[in-house]
């Protein structure tokens, strides 16, 4: 079969299109950057953009040659023109609405998420059920797939989760049962393959040509608990759990609005009180087998558990970098008293009409690699930078003041752990790169 993939490029995509391949099937993948996909010879890609590419025109010029259809673009958190009406509404609109009008397309598969229903009141879930509903009308055979949580190694909110495990101890926001049902990425794939299989004409019975399927693990269980599973299957303790009230939670909640790629917000908080589960009655017929549960989802405990402690201990440790150097700032530019700071200067050969400048101009500088510590997502140049800076300001001051090599309070010496410190960031930063 000829199947047209978008979001080829995501978490769910991405495994998609390697269980598509197995089997055989010739995919089209409309991705923002082609050129990043892997080589194979059933594998073909279009230049697409779900922010701009709004119209139906631009879809059905795609669809020649195509017989199915599966649509697994999403985000959680909207940035920049990546809006939630346009990659979860407008955009999937435009892709069904040519669906219908082409004469090869005989199948829809659209990914969505568990609790995109009458009872939605997110904008995440809203924009969802938006293209849901749209596609439930139109003349053509589609499966809505709603998963629940879904875990994969590579997945990026698994890492959190598993980060979150790992902690010392969780935090339980409010009061309510916040049940969830995770399922394992490779079910979903196998459940969408089997769609494929059948190509939905086994379902007779079904009351119209859209089937609506929750993809959800063996059993609903409370966050904190599959925090819990998870941190067993790590090869963890028991997790210790500090309840929060819900005035606390919100208020955590819409201070994570404004914080950059955190996970919590008000729409989050709200969809985790209302829960994430379902019958996986739908799910085990469609597998023909029961879904993988929690316990067996870490398959390389003492790998996992590594990178999951890293996950929030870097952040802490970048952190913790990033106020020595604006905290350095501070104290040389308005606390320490200026002369002692020019005295240190002439000692080191610095000019007396360059020691103003060189006092206050590091003061700035500093301060800049403080905040870029903090805010650049891109920072290898600048742990770099840092090496660098320290090492020449180790070099210089060990020449030229001795004396803060055997000082008490070991001013210089303790330059060594904040080196190796950034040196750990470079090197891990670069594995990801």
């Amino acid at each position: 079969m000829r199947i047209l993939l978008t979001g080829a490029s995501g978490f769910i995509g991405k495994h998609l299109l390697h269980a598509l391949l197995a089997e055989g099937h010739d995919v089209v993948c409309a991705v923002r950057h082609p050129e990043r996909l892997p080589a194979h010879p059933h594998l073909s890609a279009i230049r697409a953009d779900f922010a701009n590419d709004t119209d139906k025109s631009t879809w059905l010029a795609r669809l020649s040659g195509v017989e199915a259809v599966i649509n697994t673009v999403g985000i959680f958190r909207e940035r920049g023109t990546q809006t939630f009406e346009n990659l979860h509404t407008r955009t999937p609109r435009a892709l069904f609405a040519a669906c219908a009008e082409s004469d090869d397309v005989h199948m829809v598969v659209q990914l969505s998420a568990l609790g995109a229903d009458e009872q939605a009141d997110t904008a995440y879930h809203l924009s969802k059920k938006a293209a849901d509903d749209y596609l439930a009308t139109l003349p053509i055979r589609a499966a809505i797939v709603q998963p629940s949580l879904v875990y994969g190694a590579d997945g990026a909110s698994a890492r959190v989760f598993k980060a979150m495990a790992s902690l010392p101890f969780a935090v339980r926001l409010g009061d309510s049962p916040q049940l969830v049902q995770p399922i394992h990425v490779d079910d979903v794939v196998a459940a969408i393959v089997t769609l494929l299989r059948q190509r939905l004409h086994a379902d007779r019975a079904e009351s119209g040509p859209v089937r609506r399927i929750a993809l959800v693990g063996p059993q609903a269980r409370p966050f904190v608990d599959y925090l819990a599973t998870l941190r067993r299957a790590m090869g963890m303790g028991r997790l210790r759990v500090l309840p929060l009230p819900g005035g606390v939670a919100k208020l955590l909640a819409r201070i994570g609005a404004w914080l950059p790629g955190a996970l919590l917000d008000p729409d989050a908080l709200r969809m985790l009180d209302r829960g994430n589960a379902a019958d996986p009655g739908p799910t085990l017929r469609l597998l023909g087998r029961p879904p993988r549960d929690i316990a067996s989802f870490v398959v390389d405990p003492g790998a996992e558990r590594a990178r999951a402690k890293l996950d929030w201990l870097l952040p802490v440790l970048r952190l913790a970098i990033a106020i020595v150097w604006i905290a350095t700032a501070i104290v040389s530019a308005f606390l320490y008293p200026a002369a002692a700071s020019y005295e240190l200067l002439a000692r080191s050969g610095i000019p007396e009409q360059l020691r103003p400048v060189m006092l206050y101009g590091a003061s700035v500088f500093d301060l800049v690699l403080g905040f870029a510590t903090l805010f650049l997502h891109r920072r290898r140049w600048l742990w770099l930078m840092q090496l660098a800076l320290i090492g020449f300001y180790s070099v210089v001051i060990a020449v030229r003041l001795p004396e803060f090599l055997i000082h008490p309070y070991g001013p210089l010496t303790k330059n060594l752990p904040m080196l190796a410190a950034i040196w750990l960031l470079y090197e891990l930063e670069k594995e990801e790169t």
